[in-house]
């Protein structure tokens, strides 16, 4: 199956999409305002510990103090620059499978003989901030490059899942333990990008991240609490790193001056892919031209279509996710129950899609149509399990239950797709949702560009919300310059006191 990726640039915001057979599979989004911190490390300042909670909060710099379990605290030693040696408590790290550990077990760690108020602690964001609560951080640090995780604080050697080949898994492990000297400190994880992959390469990556994590100790030691120490790439090239070599056959950008970017970084460090990345140079946006933008607001709908007449429900609540199928005007051309059948069939491909491409995350319901049959009740659920194979979150399934629910959790790192891109609506007090004044002002920069390319005329009107126009001529103002510029021609704002926040029309004068 082809996989393709896209990538569309705006003034404040880039987007990446990735699809698979031409459908679409998974979004990121990444804007100016809010970029992620999943992956960045700072250098944090514990400020109150909770022994009941066998937790810590800890000041990074953030809008909101970070969370650290004692999970997730690697023991005395990983306080770089600790004045003080724990009473109790080794240094752990991650097992060789999973990249993840403790010290001890939970249950035997006393947190307060870890961390104290007052210590500084070099840690890592594995949770991007979410509603009211702050980021969830660990002190395992993980640094990534293109074919390993070195894990300064774990030990042992991993070897990806996702190579199946016991031969290649056996040559990888002999070449890294060769490059890898006895006693070397650290543990790595070797990457599905790494199949195939020669000694020279793997050498040439275990060594720039030897020097990357030399250069985290030394910015750690130099800066103050609550500074940045190191941050991950930015999401087009972050993208690239993780998705290029997994079969991607495009990679189509809608911006020069990013591609000139990407192709430099694709030389460096993935250089056999370079001819794969292509400049997208007609006229009609690029997510409009494939159908991601229509895919995009199809996916805040609660309803989802399925192609024989069902559909899905998905609710989004603060404790989990339901998913409830139903047969819609399926009627089916057999009898009750193989009408049932087809119907989870189909939905179970749907809902494992769905998932990935909602970022839906935490513990998730799905309502099935219940089935009497317990061959038809294992097929769905093998069904389900195929469509979920391919996701890069850790997903973990349980059986259909007696009454005919499945529960299962998928691994939340940021916030879902709706959640990023709509605010609760004013009009009914939190109980729905309506985009954003912010992704209103994208969607109308995107409309400026469309018109302007498409149509000849005087000057551009813009009808929007009083909210969306104040936005426009404060914060936004100096894109919406920067769009009279590319647009050859004025464009005058007016605003609308009867529409709502997520109406607008830009209209040709």
């Amino acid at each position: 199956m082809s996989v393709e990726i896209f990538v569309n640039i705006a003034p404040r915001e880039t987007r990446a999409a990735l699809l698979e057979g031409g459908v679409l599979q998974e979004i990121y989004i990444e804007r100016a305002s809010r970029r992620g911190f999943v992956g960045n490390l700072y250098k944090g300042r514990v400020t109150r510990v909770l022994p009941g909670m066998q937790a810590a909060f800890v000041e990074v710099g953030l809008a909101r103090t970070a969370f650290l379990h004692a999970h997730d605290i690697a023991g005395s030693d990983a306080r770089l620059d600790a004045q003080r040696v724990a009473a109790e408590g080794s240094a752990g790290g991650p097992s060789a499978a999973a990249g993840a550990g403790s010290a001890q077990a939970a249950d035997e760690v006393d947190i307060r003989r870890l961390v104290n108020p007052g210590d500084d602690l070099l840690v890592q964001v594995v949770k991007d901030p979410m509603g009211a609560k702050g980021a969830r951080l660990t002190t395992f640090i993980t640094l990534p490059s293109r074919y390993l995780v070195f894990m300064p604080r774990g030990r042992g050697l991993g070897i990806s899942a996702r190579i199946e080949d016991e031969g290649e898994r056996q040559r990888l492990r002999e070449v890294m333990q060769g490059l890898v000297a006895e006693g070397h400190p650290g543990g790595f994880i070797v990457r599905t990008a790494a199949e195939g992959v020669d000694a020279a390469r793997l050498a040439a990556d275990l060594d720039y991240l030897e020097r990357l994590w030399v250069q985290v100790r030394e910015r750690h030691l130099a800066v103050a609490p609550g500074a940045l120490v190191h941050e991950d790439l930015p999401l087009a090239r972050r993208v690239l790193r993780d998705e290029l070599a997994r079969g991607v056959e495009r990679v189509l950008v809608d911006d020069a001056a990013e591609l000139a970017q990407l192709q430099q970084f694709v030389r460096d460090f993935l250089p056999d892919h370079a001819p794969r990345l292509e400049l997208h140079g007609a006229a009609r946006p690029i997510f409009d031209l494939h159908g991601i933008e229509e895919e995009i607001n199809r996916a805040l709908e609660r309803q989802v279509s399925l192609k024989s007449g069902g559909y899905l429900v998905i609710d989004q609540t603060e404790a989990m996710t339901t998913i409830d199928v139903n047969t819609g005007g399926f009627v089916g051309h057999r009898n009750l129950e193989d009408t049932i059948f087809r119907t989870n069939l189909e939905a179970a491909v749907a809902i494992a899609r769905q998932l990935r491409l909602r970022n839906l995350g935490g513990i998730i319901i799905i309502d099935f149509i219940d089935m009497r049959d317990e061959a038809h009740r294992e097929r769905v659920l093998a069904e389900l399990r195929q469509g979920l194979a391919g996701d890069h979150a850790q997903t973990t399934l349980a059986p259909i239950s007696p009454l005919g629910l499945v529960e299962m959790t998928r691994k939340r790192t940021r916030d879902s797709l709706e959640r990023l891109l709509c605010d609760p609506c004013p009009a009914c007090e939190g109980h729905g949702r309506v985009r954003s004044v912010e992704t209103v002002c994208q969607d109308i920069f995107r409309e400026i560009l469309r018109q302007s390319r498409q149509f000849e005329s005087r000057e551009l009107l813009v009808l929007a919300h009083q909210d969306v126009v104040e936005r426009l001529l404060g914060e936004e103002s100096g894109v919406l310059a920067e769009l009279e510029g590319a647009a050859g021609r004025p464009i005058r704002l007016q605003a609308e006191s009867l529409y709502s926040i997520d109406r607008y029309d830009v209209v040709l004068a």
